[in-house]
């Protein structure tokens, strides 16, 4: 039992992080890379804190600030400079990689000895299911504002936004901000979960984020009444209850773990897809189209 509150406790936690890469690769249809620095950036933060005797709620304050700041500068990279999405997230991703270290002063930073958030009173469990809600439905509640439907109105259609006279480069700068922040956040609550910041905790961040909202969306698509951030919280714990019983039972080893990852997100891939493997030539009585 305790190892399945650990794997919901861990799930939520990334949850949080799921829906700022939600922000920027499905709402802006921008993948940026710079989040796999952004999820260390939020843990070297937290420890450089803790360390230093800082209460961590401020600290994890600041985590989510210099989130903010991470996405700013992929997205000045981006917009200012011309610079592709692609490039400018690793550009952004390489830069933390030093900044991070800089800020720990070695790779890896235990906080087993220092006061966080899960070793005080309250449940962890409480205070992550919490903390995952609030951002959930502080996204929501943004979404549904001017500023909301204007950022995904960028995603969907950035020429026609231009044509009424607002400036997308501004728009595409502040969920760049929004994404990397809520990422930042998720990585300073993880590392105090695991009870040390790693520089390299952040590696494959963007890639569990997509996997949990391919699946999230995959699943419970036909439920309309469903929303998609909440879709976007059960993938993440469908995505780690996969991924912690497939390696218990002995089905896969630890060290395949990438393997088993892309596994899944090519099989939801197919279940969001049924036409998937369809011939486009066919018409509905199976018959040959000429005229393709």
């Amino acid at each position: 039992m305790t190892g399945i509150v650990s794997v919901v406790t861990q799930s939520l936690i990334l949850s949080i992080m799921a829906l700022g890469i939600y922000i920027s690769y499905k709402i802006l249809d921008f993948p940026d890379l710079s989040v796999d620095g952004s999820f260390s950036l939020g843990g070297s933060v937290i420890a450089l804190s803790l360390t230093n005797g800082v209460s961590p709620i401020i600290g994890t304050l600041l985590a989510l600030i210099c989130g903010l700041i991470s996405g700013l500068i992929t997205g000045i990279l981006h917009i200012k400079l011309k610079i592709s999405n692609l490039l400018s997230g690793i550009l952004v991703m390489g830069m933390l990689y030093s900044i991070n270290l800089g800020i720990m002063g070695k790779s890896n930073l235990p906080l087993f000895n220092f006061n966080h958030l899960f070793n005080i009173r309250i449940s962890p469990l409480i205070l992550v299911i919490v903390a995952a809600l609030s951002c959930k439905f502080i996204l929501d509640l943004f979404l549904t504002t001017g500023l909301g439907y204007t950022l995904k109105a960028v995603g969907d259609n950035p020429q026609m936004v231009k044509s009424l006279g607002i400036d997308i480069d501004i728009i595409k700068i502040l969920g760049l901000m929004l994404s990397n922040a809520m990422v930042s956040l998720s990585g300073s609550l993880y590392a105090q979960f695991q009870g040390f910041s790693d520089v390299n905790m952040g590696i494959g961040t963007l890639v569990l984020g997509i996997a949990s909202i391919i699946i999230g969306i995959s699943v419970f698509k036909r439920l309309t009444f469903i929303k998609a951030t909440t879709s976007i919280l059960l993938g993440a714990l469908i995505y780690q209850f996969t991924i912690y019983f497939a390696i218990n039972l002995g089905i896969i080893p630890p060290n395949n773990l990438k393997l088993m990852t892309s596994i899944i997100i090519i099989l939801f891939l197919s279940i969001g897809n049924p036409n998937i493997f369809a011939n486009k030539n066919l018409n509905k009585r199976g018959v040959v189209d000429a005229t393709n």
